[in-house]
């Protein structure tokens, strides 16, 4: 096992892999910009190394800064968290040449995840059912015309080195396909530097539904059943849920079957997640995330594992400490994200915390690094914690995160949690009857 691990990350889920190493009586090294020297993580670690300037390229994303900061205390280990370097393979690749661990899967599977082309090509090669769409990219417009006539419409186009939206264009009918094609090129020219986009049938009424999977890097893998991601406003996720309250007991082990043979067959190792659209009994593949995901606290209620630890574990080469049999669902989890964004633009709000009080009681779970005093800056994601409630059946987790939601307090910026305790009062979301459409037509009925 590790004696010393190093978060490279900041925020609730720098302080998530602070607990969990001091849980397991491992050394933790907290890397933080200028802007983060009072932040939560930097505190609660054992060592901390101020690693550049505010800006995240300069500091949370500069390979070498990290390196160094490694060398500096000694740590064998780096842990990405999410978002950053977390999914990033050259990343992986000097941290292996450094002799250091990367405690997550290997390069050459980020890189072939990591590529949508790719990633949905090794997908169908292991078993995984997916969208019907392009074979590989679509290099020009007449391509595109045919692969539509093919498929029919509606029709979706996406980057294929895309993620959180951008480079993404849906197409109706024939007369909107060249906008919505040239315009999806373009945008992904922008974000990725990489204008190659492939094409999907465009599902019209899907659930977005991702299974956690867990392989121990020797052959073996297992799956923690799903989340429900639906929720979601510009294809940034607001609220979860486990188990996913339109998937039956059949469906959950037909597909957690599926994804943990897969990750088997690949040899993968760590945590990742396999997400689908879900739309009248059928799974379709749409991407893999491998790494761990922000939502990843439902998963660890429902199941009652800590999720970092075994990460930690398999990274040390000591494999899982649970079996698929002692997977057994107990209860319902949901998630609400709280981001510092001022309604109904959700516009950043950074700013001064005046006053910081979470919520507590049974089955009530708080991650977040706020504290009263706190500047929150504005170089980075607006979300700044995460609500996490666990109930004996889904009406409970309800009730228990209405309550919850009431004791929160937040003051001296804006935040989303009216957007919240407003979503609990509709019939759909107690209900459960929603899909990835539901919240972008909501908020534009509320707020118009």
């Amino acid at each position: 096992m590790f004696d010393k691990i190093l978060i490279a990350n900041r925020g609730e889920i720098a302080l998530r892999v602070i607990r969990a190493c001091r849980e397991m009586g491992i050394q933790s090294v907290a890397v933080h910009s200028t802007a983060d020297a009072d932040a939560m993580h930097v505190r609660m670690a054992d060592e901390a190394v101020c690693i550049g300037p505010a800006s995240s390229a300069q500091s949370y994303l500069s390979f070498p800064a990290i390196i160094a900061a490694c060398e500096i205390t000694g740590a064998q280990a780096i842990h990405p968290g999410y978002g950053f370097l977390s999914e990033n393979a050259a990343f992986v690749q000097i941290i292996e040449d450094h002799g250091l661990t990367f405690i997550g899967p290997s390069a050459e599977h980020i890189r072939q995840m990591g590529d949508k082309i790719t990633a949905k090509l090794t997908a169908e090669a292991l078993g995984i059912p997916c969208v019907p769409g392009s074979a590989g990219g679509v290099p020009d417009f007449e391509s595109a015309q045919k692969a539509a006539e093919e498929m029919g419409y509606p029709v979706i186009i996406k980057a294929t080195a895309g993620g959180g939206g951008r480079g993404m264009k849906v197409a109706q009918n024939a007369k909107e396909l060249e906008t919505a094609f040239r315009t999806a090129r373009s945008e992904a020219k922008s974000a990725f530097g990489n204008d190659e986009v492939y094409m999907e049938k465009y599902l019209q009424r899907p659930r977005h539904i991702e299974v956690q999977v867990f392989g121990d890097g020797k052959g073996g893998g297992v799956h923690l059943g799903e989340r429900d991601c639906s929720l979601q406003r510009r294809h940034q996720k607001v609220f979860e849920e486990a188990p996913g309250p339109a998937i039956s007991p059949q469906e959950r082990k037909r597909i957690g079957d599926i994804c943990a043979n897969a990750i088997a067959k690949m040899g993968y190792s760590g945590a990742g997640t396999i997400e689908f659209l879900y739309e009248d009994g059928e799974f379709y593949f749409i991407e893999m995330n491998t790494r761990l995901q922000v939502e990843h606290p439902v998963t660890e209620a429902i199941f009652g594992q800590d999720l970092v630890r075994e990460q930690i574990r398999v990274a040390a080469g000591l494999g899982l400490s649970f079996t698929q049999e002692d997977l057994v669902i107990n209860g319902h989890a949901i998630e609400v994200r709280i981001n510092a964004e001022k309604l109904p633009n959700f516009s950043p709000c950074p700013g001064k915390i005046t006053q910081y009080h979470a919520p507590g009681g049974l089955g009530v779970r708080m991650d977040s690094a706020l504290y009263a005093g706190y500047s929150i800056p504005p170089y980075y994601d607006s979300l700044i914690g995460k609500l996490i409630v666990h109930g004996r059946d889904r009406d409970e987790a309800l009730a228990r995160l209405n309550r919850a939601l009431g004791e929160l307090i937040i003051d001296g910026i804006d935040t989303t949690i009216p957007l919240h305790h407003a979503l609990l009062g509709e019939k759909d979301i107690q209900s459960g009857d929603y899909n990835i459409h539901w919240l972008e037509k909501w908020l534009e009925r509320t707020f118009a």
